[in-house]
This record gives C-alpha cells, sequence and structure tokens, in this order.
C-alpha cells in the first residue's frame, strides 16, 4: 500500500491511503490521525489501511470509502509523509561515493569501512513536503541535494541481528538529504559531526509496503535506478541495488546496537553511487568529485537561487512509485 500525510491538522498532518497511479487518496482518520500513530500501532493498523488500499482499486470509481471521500491527489497539498519523526540516521551504504571522494584528496579508505557502516544521526525535528522550496540564507554555502532511499520502521529492539532487523522495516521512500557542502569541512575539523551543515531534508510525496515494490524489492535493498535532474535536464540514474554496500537490515541493525528504535525511526542509505560514473550522479559533490579526478578541478557548480531538482524512481513499466520530489532553491529571509 501508499500512505501520505496531508498539510492539515496540525504539525503531523492528516494521514491518506493513496492509490498505486498516485492519483487518487482517501483519509484514514478513522484508523489512525496520522502516520507515526500508524506505525505506533502497526500490527493493528496496517491490516486495516491495507483494506483501505484495496478498495481505492476494487471500487475505483466509488466517492467515498468507509464514509470519507475519495479525492483527487494533489502532490502541493502532501506534508512529509512523517512531517516529523523521533529519530533519522543516515548511512552513507553506497562505498564508490566515500572511494571516490577520498581519493579526491589523497586518502585511502580505511578498511573498517567495508564491514563497519557510517551512519550519523540527521535532522528529524521536520521534514520538507515534496514540493516545499528548499530555503537558504546564502548561496556560499555551497547547497547540494543528496538522492536517497529511506526506510521506516517499528519498534525495533535494541542488537537485534540483521535478520531480525529486516522483519522490523515497514516502509520505503525516498528522500532529498539537503547539504550545505562549504560548511561541512570546518565542522567536521571540530570532530564532532555535522550540525549547521546538514538543514532540513525533504521526503517523497508517499511511503510504501515492500509488498508493493515486488521484485524491485530483494535482500533488503530497492532494485530500481534513482533518477535526478536539475533544472529539466537530466543529471543521474544511478542504479540503488548496486555497490549497495550495506543492506537496509544491516543499517538497522548498526543504528540499533545499543539503543532500541523507536516506531517511525527514519533510516537512510546515503548518496546512491555506482562504480559507473556513466549513470550520472544523485548529489553534486559526487559529480564535481569525478570532475576533479578526471580533470583535475570542479566544473559543475552547486545550486542556485532559483536553480529547480526532481528525484523520483520509476518502476519496468514506467510508472512513479513514490511519487517525485520536485523543488526550488530559494533565498531565505532573515527574521525580523
Amino acid at each position: 500500500m501508499k500512505l501520505a500525510s496531508l498539510k492539515e491538522g496540525g504539525r503531523d498532518g492528516t494521514l491518506v491511503v493513496v492509490d498505486r497511479e498516485l492519483k487518487r487518496a482517501v483519509r484514514a482518520t478513522d484508523i489512525a490521525r496520522t502516520l507515526q500513530a500508524a506505525l505506533e500501532d502497526w500490527e493493528n493498523a496496517a491490516p486495516r489501511l491495507n483494506r483501505v488500499h484495496e478498495l481505492l482499486h476494487d471500487a475505483a470509481k466509488a466517492q467515498t470509502i468507509n464514509g470519507e471521500e475519495v479525492f483527487a491527489l494533489d502532490p502541493a497539498q502532501l506534508a512529509a509523509p512523517l512531517p516529523r519523526a523521533y529519530e533519522f540516521v543516515d548511512g552513507s551504504a553506497y562505498l564508490p561515493h566515500v572511494e571516490r571522494v577520498r581519493r579526491a584528496r589523497g586518502a585511502e579508505v580505511p578498511t573498517s569501512f567495508y564491514t563497519d557502516p557510517l551512519m550519523y544521526q540527521a535532522t528529524s525535528a521536520g521534514f520538507l513536503g515534496p514540493r516545499d522550496p528548499v530555503r537558504v540564507t546564502s548561496e556560499d554555502y555551497g547547497i547540494d541535494m543528496e538522492a536517497e532511499v529511506v526506510v521506516v520502521t517499528d519498534d525495533v529492539p535494541m542488537a537485534v541481528t540483521p535478520q531480525q532487523a529486516a522483519q522490523h522495516i515497514q516502509l520505503i521512500g525516498l528522500v532529498n538529504d539537503v547539504s550545505l557542502r562549504n560548511l561541512i569541512p570546518a565542522e567536521l575539523a571540530k570532530g564532532f559531526g555535522f550540525l549547521q551543515s546538514k538543514p532540513r531534508s525533504a521526503l517523497s510525496p508517499v511511503f510504501v509496503t515492500p509488498d508493493e515494490l515486488g521484485d524491485a524489492w530483494k535482500n533488503c535493498k530497492l532494485l530500481l535506478p534513482m533518477r535526478t535532474f536539475i533544472n529539466g535536464k537530466w543529471f543521474g540514474e544511478a542504479d540503488c541495488g548496486v555497490d549497495m554496500q550495506f543492506d537496509f537490515a544491516q543499517l538497522v541493525a548498526h543504528a540499533a546496537k545499543t539503543r532500541p528504535l523507536t516506531a517511525g525511526a527514519i533510516v537512510g542509505s546515503g548518496t546512491i553511487a555506482n562504480q559507473d560514473t556513466g549513470k550520472g550522479a544523485s548529489c553534486l559533490a559526487e559529480q564535481r568529485t569525478v570532475e576533479t579526478l578526471r580533470d583535475g578541478k570542479p566544473s559543475t557548480p552547486f545550486l542556485k537561487f532559483g536553480d529547480s531538482l526532481k528525484i523520483e524512481v520509476v518502476d519496468a513499466a514506467g510508472r512513479s512509485i513514490f511519487g517525485a520530489i520536485e523543488q526550488t532553491i530559494e533565498q531565505a529571509k532573515n527574521p525580523g
């Protein structure tokens, strides 16, 4: 099934069930007011939500379902599926990205990176909707997009194995993990991680259950390309299922090694990257690194005010699975 949240009902939105074509939706407030509430009672909520999803297709011309109006879906009316989450941890599971970045600055990848995932605590207090602009104070910060896959869990016990962790992955979606590249070096030099260089990220219009992906979800990996466009031009189509050193079960288990994860926890894959650079890139930093290794310096600029981006995954028939993240870059106004 496919789930989303409308921009209504407060900070956490209103839960809706969406059809496979991303054209029709119906509120599911009789089951759970928000997606977070559904995830906290997933064992009971999921079968009921799935029944509503089936009715959207079985009764394709129905005007109401369970007394709720069926309406045309407008992505501009959508908040992030989880407008805010208790936890968002982001990995770096695609080692071609790590290897190239380090090679560009003359450093080797530590051997531990091949057995122990990289992961950091990301911003979860608020996510942008799929059509919300990315607002940044200054272009000098080095504005970048990062196209990634995310999974959402139910309650995950501490110290689960990867095999156990796989059973706790309930939803899958996309994220534009916004990065301010020119702020990152100084922050990391402090030895205490990201803060100002990682503003709010944007989530895809809908999250989907693993069964909705069919053969495209295997061994806890998404086996489809990630399409990215900047200002309407093709930028990349890296394959999400290729060169992923750690699958999502391993990433979830890593995050839960010393603490349980709360229902609604989001775990990210990191920027999708392949050894084959002919597939383009999923972030500007990756493209700039390829250019530096090839030409001695980067030629692709970071994003500017007025630029647009699009991130999407389609199935074998060319149908959008999660809907597209489509955003523009805007200058943030100073308060007061």
